[in-house]
């Protein structure tokens, strides 16, 4: 990464993408944080001294592009780090289109758009798109059907990427953490009606660890897919 690289990050709010987002501050780069509101824009700005902030709802990527003609974007990015996601477990049998489209939205064709958005500054930056995806992203149980489809589509979407932007320049990098300590987590342990206990899940910082060990890595190799698994 440049000296002073600039990182466009989503679901820089709780889990691995705040952790990257903390690490990513406390180093010097500067940051851009995606927040779905301007409530929580300015909750962010505060939290990170410094940062700048990009307003738009990601369970409406038809509006992403409206949202950001409005305001200022970076003129240079040497990393987009997708990290915002939701999940809705339930049987196909039982999943309506609402919670499939919620999905789908948030967790694929929103990291589309935003890519769309900043692809050109990438380019110019030869930088690296990052997408957290999830070991949904690579097998599908039972009840995590909608989740597990959003999240295939996530890697297609890096797949199809890397192959197009190589001559670019542009990295694509996609990791698949297993279960991970975070809100998150703690709404499938509450919607599977299990008690949870986060020292038993992956941290955060050991993600966001990989994440900055893939933006970090000498410009002649590339991490495409990596996996992290929980070590107890």
């Amino acid at each position: 990464m440049a000296d002073m690289a600039t990182h466009v990050i989503t679901g820089a709010g709780s889990g691995i993408g705040a952790a990257v987002a903390r690490r990513l501050h406390a180093r010097g780069d500067e940051i851009w944080l995606h927040a779905r509101d301007a409530g929580r824009a300015k909750e962010l700005a505060a939290e990170f001294p410094g940062a700048k902030t990009l307003v738009g709802d990601l369970a409406d990527p038809d509006r992403l592009s409206w949202a950001f003609s409005h305001q200022t974007l970076p003129d240079r990015v040497d990393s987009l780090i997708h990290s915002a996601g939701v999940i809705e477990l339930g049987h196909i049998g039982d999943l309506t289109p609402k919670a499939w489209h919620q999905q789908l939205n948030v967790n694929l064709i929103a990291p589309a758009e935003v890519t769309r958005h900043f692809l050109p500054q990438l380019r110019a930056a030869r930088g690296q798109v990052v997408f957290v995806n999830s070991g949904s992203g690579l097998r599908a149980f039972g009840e995590w059907g909608a989740y597990a489809a959003s999240k295939h589509g996530l890697k297609a979407l890096a797949d199809s990427l890397r192959h197009e932007e190589h001559g670019n320049g542009v990295r694509v990098t996609s990791i698949y953490p297993g279960r991970t300590a975070s809100p998150m987590q703690a709404k499938v342990h509450q919607q599977e009606g299990k008690e949870y206990d986060p020292s038993e899940w992956i941290d955060p910082e050991s993600v966001a660890t990989t994440v900055l060990m893939s933006l970090d890595l000498p410009r002649d190799a590339e991490v495409n897919d990596l996996s992290v698994r929980p070590g107890r």
